[in-house]
């Protein structure tokens, strides 16, 4: 087997439709957009069959479906895309595949052809346990629909289900959000995603910019640290500032963008890295079905990432996580030195927003609170210790893969779905 084929890449797809945008919402989607659906999926049938060169050499291990809402896309079509990546990749037996679903926008049939497709993994959107405040983000669903579609979905198989849920909203105060904590752990599902709300220009919810109905920041940093400490106590462990989940349940697929993992996307404004290269296609569903129809380009943005901004990354991303950074991790790899960042890291303990622990630096909750902040300082230290340094620009040498994981390496025998190998594959 050669080298290129024990590559392992995660794919993410988008789908950009929903039954009605939600008042906080600024990702790329489109309401009301049934009629371009088929055409859609047809083109991105074909787009990814164009990968087949591309995808050839990689194992996919992980496939994450996102959106708008996935679930409003129809079982089908989203299994015929599965399907194509099974065709046209090296889909793994064991990978990760997750798909987002809406309450009240998927049957429990379309829950059993989604299973029965190779999917194992459901991120649910649920947002919130008081209909009033689902009443206030837009949402079409009740929290009962939440309770029904997650005993659905355990019903047709999986075994692997998140959440979402939000804090900091208009009129939210500590006994509601308490309350949908506890409503949340009852659901028992393996992940959750705890997410502040973030007031988005373009967005209904920009009305309540600088708003006295908004939970103020001293408020929200009392709803975070209160979520870490009780899905603690129900069992959640954090890994990431804003995940949590029960042990071996971590998202692998959004754990390569946090560990800097290659990953390819498909579909209208999705993003990929590839090699040195992050590129998006392009945000307009009816172009990006136009563009891939008849052959054209359909990148938006390209980028050749530096060696010194993937190094920059590996601080921003990782530093997201419970696992921090290592100093001499980070020499291996970019061969650059971290004095300033050690300084102003260790100014950072004596507040209580870092701990050194196992040879890595991470950020405790209080710190994450601060994180932003934080590592924009901790960003501008690595660039005033790059005018230190004397010697040019040292990159890292072919070959030497540096194996930055917080899960096990399995054995690359496991198999595959469909009857093609990589080329090369024994």
């Amino acid at each position: 087997m050669p080298e290129s084929a024990e590559k392992r890449i995660g794919i993410y797809v988008h789908i950009p439709f929903c039954s009605s945008k939600c008042a906080y919402c600024n990702f790329y989607s489109l309401p009301g957009g049934d009629r371009l659906m088929p055409l859609y999926n047809a083109a991105m049938l074909k787009h990814i069959e164009e990968y087949e060169p591309q995808l050839d050499g990689y194992l996919i291990d992980t496939v994450y479906i996102g959106g708008g809402t996935p679930s409003y896309y129809g079982a089908g079509r989203l299994a015929s895309i599965f399907n194509a990546l099974k065709r046209y990749g090296h889909v793994r037996l064991d990978s990760e595949a997750t798909v987002e679903v809406n309450p009240g926008s998927i049957t429990k049939d379309e829950l059993l052809k989604l299973r029965r497709a190779g999917f194992n993994r459901l991120s649910v959107g649920v947002q919130s346990a008081d209909d009033k405040m689902l009443k206030s983000l837009g949402r079409s669903h009740s929290y009962a629909d939440a309770e029904e579609t997650v005993k659905n979905a355990r019903q047709a198989g999986f075994e692997n289900i998140s959440v979402d849920i939000i804090f900091g909203l208009p009129s939210q105060g500590k006994d509601t959000w308490a309350e949908t904590i506890a409503k949340i752990a009852s659901l028992k599902a393996e992940h959750v995603s705890c997410y502040a709300l973030k007031i988005e220009e373009g967005t209904e919810f920009n009305v309540f910019k600088d708003s006295p109905f908004l939970p103020d920041d001293d408020e929200q940093a009392d709803m975070y640290l209160y979520a870490v400490e009780m899905l603690a106590r129900f069992g959640y462990r954090q890994y990431e500032v804003s995940n949590f989940s029960r042990r071996g349940f971590e998202s692998k697929h959004n754990m390569k963008y946090w560990l800097g993992y290659e990953y390819i996307g498909f579909g209208a404004g999705a993003h990929s890295y590839i090699g040195r290269c992050r590129y998006s296609f392009i945000e307009d569903v009816e172009k990006y079905i136009e563009r891939v129809t008849l052959g054209q380009a359909v990148v938006e943005y390209s980028e050749e990432m530096s060696d010194f901004e993937n190094a920059g990354e590996y601080l921003m991303l990782r530093l997201r996580t419970v696992q921090g950074i290592s100093e001499g991790e980070y020499y291996d790899i970019y061969r650059l030195k971290m004095d300033l960042i050690l300084d102003l890291m260790k100014k950072y303990e004596s507040s209580g927003w870092m701990v050194f622990d196992e040879g890595r630096w991470r950020f405790t909750p209080k710190g994450f609170l601060l994180s932003n902040t934080l590592i924009g300082e901790i960003l501008d230290a690595q660039a005033r210790q790059r005018t230190q340094i004397s010697k040019p620009w040292q990159t890292q040498q072919p070959g030497e893969e540096p194996q930055l994981t917080l899960f096990p390496k399995r054995p690359l025998e496991a198999g595959l779905f469909g009857r093609r190998k990589p080329s090369g594959y024994d």
